[in-house]
């Protein structure tokens, strides 16, 4: 039975990822057979890069199990005068979606990734006395322990920020005013609108950085390199709240603890 199980959970897993282990097995073969690619160059892409990869989805998939500390902590918060948050069942979707979590949230995270990489750039300079280097998120292949400190910092709040949102959304919660008795999306611009902005200001930052040739072949390795544990996360990040949606929601809302 326990063998039957874990050979659906693999089909399951297996077909909700299979492009992203696709993306960074093509990507290992061209850094190998055609020279440097993504920061790495010749035999070692085919460990450094696996590597690479695990190491990114891993620091984006394991803040989750933060979730149900900081839920608990915004529910006591959210117990105001002013507003609660409260359970909207039609509004609940736990379902894994292509389109969700394979294009709206990965692209999602990369776009908010390439400010904080803009932003990283500045403050990775004066430290390090370098000249402009990719964007900050992407590893270059050479260890600089003031960029490595930063990048995981920033990957980690990334974590925490968009897992808490995209659950939220996932669970059907919503915020209500109890002086306007309004209803309210939860971080409805940061999970949307925002996440673009962000990634359009981003790509402006580059061509303003770099060449235009160079600008666009970074552009394409924040892609290939970041597309793949970003989906991950997310995927992760659906199954993840699956199991664990009621003991979130105690943690949450007050009236379910009582």
């Amino acid at each position: 039975m326990t063998s039957v199980s874990a050979s659906r959970k693999f089909r399951q897993w297996s077909n909700e990822l299979w492009h992203a282990a696709a993306i960074v097995i093509f990507t290992i073969c061209l850094s190998v057979f055609l020279g440097e690619f993504t920061f790495l160059e010749g035999s070692e892409a085919l460990y450094k890069g696996l590597f690479r990869f695990v190491r990114i989805a891993g620091l984006l998939c394991l803040p989750l199990y933060l979730l149900s500390p900081i839920f608990e902590k915004l529910g006591t918060l959210s117990q105001s005068k002013k507003g609660a948050f409260i359970l909207i069942n039609e509004k609940r979707d736990l379902e894994f979606h292509r389109v969700k979590h394979w294009l709206l949230r990965p692209f999602q995270g990369i776009g908010i990734g390439l400010l904080f990489g803009a932003k990283l750039l500045s403050i990775l300079q004066p430290m390090t006395g370098s000249a402009a280097t990719p964007p900050g998120l992407v590893p270059t292949g050479q260890f600089q322990l003031g960029r490595f400190v930063v990048v995981v910092g920033v990957t980690v709040f990334l974590s925490v920020l968009l897992s808490a949102l995209w659950t939220l959304d996932d669970l059907g919660i919503r915020y209500f005013n109890r002086q306007s008795h309004e209803i309210r999306m939860i971080g409805k611009y940061a999970g949307t609108f925002l996440p673009a902005l962000f990634g359009f200001y981003g790509i402006f930052n580059l061509f303003s950085q770099f060449h235009e040739t160079q600008a666009l072949f970074y552009l394409l390795q924040v892609l290939v390199i970041l597309y793949p544990p970003f989906t991950v996360f997310t995927v992760f990040h659906i199954h993840f709240v699956q199991k664990r949606a009621e003991i979130l929601l105690d943690r949450l809302l007050i009236d379910r603890r009582k």
